[in-house]
């Protein structure tokens, strides 16, 4: 069967392809290469075997996503990835991330209802939630007005494909909320990519340790959490890559509920910055340089997620631990900076 990946040159989008064509899938990437590079296409290649068909188009043209869906009119599913995807930058810059993250997945959705299999994964994120009233967060915890334009925009793409699925009973769709992806695969052929400085910890961490940057921010050290830094919920992306592809497998074999379901990814347990700190440095013997700052905007004291449904409903859960993620984004740093 033929899937096509929007984004699928990036973070979590290589690694699901991985992953999917490991389970026999034709994949078909988008990617517009604004966050991503093409060499990720080779290291996909390496661990596969099989090199996917890749088409550099930019979502936000209507004309070239028509063009895109008329030639590849039998595609059984899509992973939509591509949005831009840091809080911080999203306060900053929202007009950039509400063109870039909403119209994408407007014309996504307009051409793949023209298609005989209507089946949709779509890349949400935990930010639906903003600051959860109880932890862990289960699906039904109300959707609060998000921190960030980029929270937004997940909130917002969730509604409009609740919108469409509600009139369009062809059309099935998950939304997968993630936590937060961290790690490489464990070849070191793929991992996070990050153009110029990172947004996200754990590259920067790495790009720290191994002298690329002076030093680290952490963002605030007075939360209300034992150790006063910000609790997330680290999940490795190999994991989070597996779940795509059970999740598709699922609409594919219909066996999904509803045409418009919602699935929690994490590992179901809560680490700080300071955690995610001390496991690299366990793991690495590296030392890292440090320092504790003010808050940032957008940010929340705490989130990791209650798995049950994901667990029981989807069949899923996490095998690898925060450790095994930090020494392979670890690894995957060496690689990089040593080719």
């Amino acid at each position: 069967m033929k899937v096509l990946v929007t984004g699928g040159l990036g973070f979590i989008g290589s690694h699901t392809v991985v992953e999917l064509q490991s389970k026999g899938f034709e994949v078909v990437i988008i990617d517009d290469l604004s966050n991503s590079s093409i060499d990720v296409l080779d290291g996909i290649t390496e661990i596969t075997g099989i090199r996917p068909h890749f088409e550099r188009l930019d979502l936000k043209v209507k004309k070239g996503v028509k063009e895109f869906f008329n030639k590849h009119s039998d595609i059984s599913g899509v992973i939509h990835f591509a949005a831009s995807k840091a809080v911080g930058e999203s306060v900053n810059n929202p007009l950039l991330y509400y063109e870039n993250n909403i119209n994408t997945l407007v014309y996504v959705l307009q051409e793949l209802s023209g298609l005989e299999h209507q089946n949709f994964i779509f890349s949400s994120s935990c930010t639906v939630y903003g600051q959860a009233d109880e932890l862990p967060i289960t699906e039904n915890a109300p959707v609060k007005p998000a921190e960030s334009p980029y929270g937004n925009t997940k909130q917002i793409g969730e509604e409009i494909i609740s919108d469409t699925c509600k009139v369009n009973d062809k059309l099935k769709s998950i939304a997968l909320r993630y936590f937060n992806p961290i790690g490489a695969h464990p070849s070191a052929k793929i991992g996070e990519l990050p153009i110029g400085v990172p947004q996200n910890l754990v590259p920067y961490i790495t790009q720290t340790a191994i002298g690329l940057r002076e030093e680290l921010s952490v963002f605030g050290g007075d939360y209300s959490t034992p150790d006063g830094t910000c609790i997330r919920d680290y999940i490795h992306v190999v994991d989070l890559a597996k779940a795509h592809v059970i999740a598709l497998q699922r609409l594919l074999d219909n066996k999904n509920e509803s045409n418009s379901e919602v699935f929690n990814l994490g590992t179901g347990k809560g680490s700080s910055v300071l955690d995610a700190i001390k496991s690299f440095e366990k793991v690495s013997g590296k030392k890292l340089n440090y320092k504790i700052v003010g808050r940032r905007a957008g940010d929340i004291t705490a989130a990791y997620a209650d798995t049950n449904k994901a667990n029981s409903v989807l069949g899923w859960k996490t095998e690898l631990t925060l450790d095994d993620a930090m020494s392979s984004a670890w690894k995957w740093e060496q690689k990089i900076r040593n080719k």
